[in-house]
């Protein structure tokens, strides 16, 4: 008779399988996922679903297909932890409030010496996790309902801070909250995808050290992305920041006017192996860079040549034509049997598949190589250095290798 697996049980799995496929843990982050219970901050969820590795939607948007508040994905929270480095006694703010779970792990991380402050702009989501704090004993952590984007400066200075929302730039009032070598990880969109960069404060600047892929649900107050249908339906949509000039105009005619072609690079990856780093590699120097997101629906019945990820594949936009990341099969090497190339439409089309494909070499001789970002204030002087830089409200964002 099988017996059903107790919360314990479930979570000790879920932290297995993360240390097996997904996340190097430390110690000391191992040891608090091992001790909070993510099923007591999303009561009513079955503890299988609470110990899955997927994000659990805490309260829907009316308005959009974004949740606005859930609990993240427990690997993404796993990562996030290991970059924020949390020594014992830190004092640390969270921006994101979300269920209170990550604001409890904080806890167990900085110990009794330490103090975690988590704010949050919606109301419903503060008392959330306020209550479920209380109830799981982390009654001395801080919960305030509050604009993440100014910060808590009555507890600051900070050690750390964790943002658990998306953002498009770094809030000038952070800079003054951060204290000199304190470390910021925050989910950075840029061109369409988001980043969780891990950056430690030197003076007036921000660098990284570690960057990984993740999603978030995005902050409220920054205003920095654009998203456009290029089909009658919205089926096929082109993602990209408030500086870059879009045609979306003359991209959707493209699609619907012109026949596709397909360019392949000498660049093969394995069925596990990511090519996430392509698209880094594309935005460092190149403004024409967005992201292209092919529903299902528009697979099954536009004449579209597939991305290489439907959801956030890199494509190129240069007026009224666009390149896009596509993969296929080859079976000449077993062990990477898929070559990336490029699928364009437009009047250029030849020209900007031609691009791309440059760009996929270019990442393919250095696979391995890590990106740096390095921020400053808007005010600051940028970065010294060869790079790519992008300029926002707050920041300068300089990227290189």
């Amino acid at each position: 008779m099988n017996q059903t697996p107790t919360a314990g049980e479930l979570r000790d799995n879920l932290v297995d399988q993360m240390i097996l496929h997904t996340v190097s843990l430390t110690p000391d982050v191992e040891r608090a996922l091992r001790t909070v219970g993510r099923e007591t901050f999303i009561p009513g969820v079955d503890l299988r679903t609470a110990y899955a590795d997927q994000a659990v939607t805490i309260k829907d948007n009316p308005n959009g297909p974004l949740a606005l508040s859930c609990a993240s994905v427990p690997s993404v929270v796993a990562t996030m932890l290991v970059q924020l480095g949390v020594q014992r006694g830190d004092n640390i703010l969270e921006i994101g409030a979300g269920t209170g779970y990550n604001a409890a792990l904080l806890a167990e991380l900085t110990g009794a010496p330490g103090r975690v402050t988590s704010i949050d702009i919606d109301s419903d989501v503060a008392l959330h996790a306020r209550t479920m704090l209380d109830r799981a004993g982390y009654e001395h952590v801080h919960v305030i309902e509050r604009d993440g984007l100014t910060g808590a400066p009555e507890n600051a200075p900070y050690d750390r801070i964790l943002a658990a929302v998306g953002l498009w730039d770094v809030p000038a009032a952070w800079w003054d909250q951060l204290r000199e070598g304190g470390r910021l990880v925050l989910p950075l969109r840029w061109r369409g995808q988001t980043r969780s960069v891990a950056l430690t404060r030197r003076s007036d600047t921000l660098v990284s050290d570690d960057m990984a892929l993740c999603g978030f649900v995005p902050i409220i107050g920054q205003d920095g992305e654009r998203t456009a249908a290029l089909d009658a339906d919205a089926t096929i949509r082109v993602h990209y920041d408030a500086d870059q000039a879009v045609d979306v105009d003359a991209l959707s005619g493209s699609l619907r006017d012109a026949q596709g072609i397909e360019a392949l690079s000498e660049q093969r990856v394995g069925g596990k192996e990511s090519f996430d780093g392509v698209w880094l590699r594309a935005t460092a120097g190149d403004d024409r860079v967005c992201r292209l997101e092919v529903t299902p629906d528009a697979l099954a019945q536009e004449p579209i040549i597939r991305p290489a990820v439907p959801s956030r594949s890199p494509l190129l936009a240069d007026g009224g034509s666009l390149a896009y990341l596509i993969v296929r099969r080859e079976g000449i090497e077993p062990q990477r049997p898929f070559r990336l190339g490029a699928a364009a439409y437009g009047p250029r089309a030849q020209a900007l598949a031609q691009d791309l494909i440059a760009h996929i070499e270019t990442w393919g001789k250095a696979r391995t190589a890590v990106p740096r970002l390095t921020i400053t204030p808007a005010k600051s002087s940028p970065a010294a250095g060869p790079g790519h830089e992008i300029s926002k409200p707050e920041s300068r964002i300089m990227l290189t290798y």
